[in-house]
């Protein structure tokens, strides 16, 4: 039985989303002889496994090369709106991402010893909460200051980070692999504030040492408590703000998005959790948000004035290539392009 190969058919097939009957139309071949592959009773002659990985999209040498890559712990976000065919593609489109992610950094030898700085502190309500968030930001040398990109500071801090072009249903997922290195995969179609607010979020759930008394809802609050305190500290929101508010001007609020990154949804809802505004306060506002249609855009508007992507793994691909560490066909295996595509980018100095 080639366990390996079957792994892999199956692995190609839901990470391109389809049904064994797409396959089987897509590639010429029945679903019965694709069953069999699945089941590794039996392999396909060199005609059909070209068939196959052109229906799939994938390499051939894909097929056969050995999984590395196993998320645990996994928790997406949303998971609800998501059907099972869904979930399963984006999990291992990410898992072959992360096997070449990994394997590039090997080559390089890039370090990977990620630890948890703030693994020791139980959460068990709010309070705890802010006192991570401004430990974490003294751990990672933040200071007071504006992140001014999210991705830049988790990848330097050896969590990787995986950009999906979903539609906007998906939020975000994170896990680990081998249960040490720490991934976030994020929705690039996402305007800039809520990508970081979601990278953040999923951040809390890698993190975080919750009391076991929390709900899932309760503990989607407490990470939505700590993304908001990571991108702008209790001191700096107060000094903005004041200790007690009754009202606010949107413009105001927006200059607080420009500088921060973080959407005036998330200002009001951090200013009712230290208590400059009132929960009534905050529910009038989410019911203004729900009846006036003019008032919503102009607070969903996004205004933060940097990027929010993740370059790391071209700045790498490129680095090896440029020491000769990796060929120009290793290169474009890894980074999942054709040759010619490659080349093409590609400007010497």
């Amino acid at each position: 039985m080639n366990t390996v190969f079957a792994q892999r058919i199956a692995t190609a097939r839901k990470m391109a989303g389809l049904s064994m009957d797409q396959l089987a139309t897509l590639s010429g071949l029945s679903k019965n002889a694709i069953s069999r592959y699945e089941k590794g009773v039996m392999r396909p002659d060199s005609s059909n496994l070209i068939k196959l990985s052109k229906a799939l999209n994938v390499k051939v040498d894909y097929l056969f090369r050995k999984p590395t890559v196993e998320l645990e712990a996994l928790e997406f976000r949303k998971k609800a709106r998501l059907g099972l065919k869904s979930i399963d593609s984006i999990k291992y489109r990410v898992m072959d991402r992360l096997e070449r992610y990994l394997e590039l950094e090997d080559i390089l030898s890039v370090n990977n010893d990620f630890s948890n700085p703030i693994s020791s502190i139980q959460i068990n309500d709010i309070v705890d909460v802010e006192l991570v968030a401004k430990k974490l930001r003294e751990i990672w040398n933040l200071g007071l200051h504006p992140i001014s990109s999210v991705i830049e500071m988790l990848e330097d801090n050896f969590i990787k980070v995986v950009e999906v072009d979903e539609p906007l249903e998906f939020d975000g997922l994170s896990a680990f692999v081998g249960n040490k290195v720490p991934v976030i995969v994020v929705n690039q179609n996402f305007p800039v504030e809520r990508k970081r607010f979601t990278l953040l979020h999923e951040l809390g759930h890698l993190l975080l040492t919750f009391n076991g008394i929390f709900t899932e809802k309760e503990i989607e609050n407490l990470c939505n408590g700590f993304a908001g305190a990571v991108l702008i500290p209790e001191a700096k929101l107060i000094s903005e703000l004041g200790q007690s508010r009754k009202q606010f001007y949107l413009q105001e609020l927006a200059e607080l998005q420009k500088e921060w990154g973080i959407s005036i949804q998330a200002i009001m809802y951090r200013a009712k959790n230290l208590d400059i505004i009132t929960q009534s306060k905050l529910t009038d506002f989410y019911i203004k948000l729900r009846q006036n249609s003019d008032f919503k855009k102009q607070v969903d508007e996004s205004r933060y004035r940097l990027d929010e992507s993740s370059s790391r793994f071209n700045q790498l691909l490129y680095k090896g290539l440029a020491q000769e560490l990796i060929s120009i066909s290793k290169a474009s295996v890894l980074s999942a392009q054709s040759v010619n595509t490659l080349e093409t980018s590609l400007c010497h100095i």
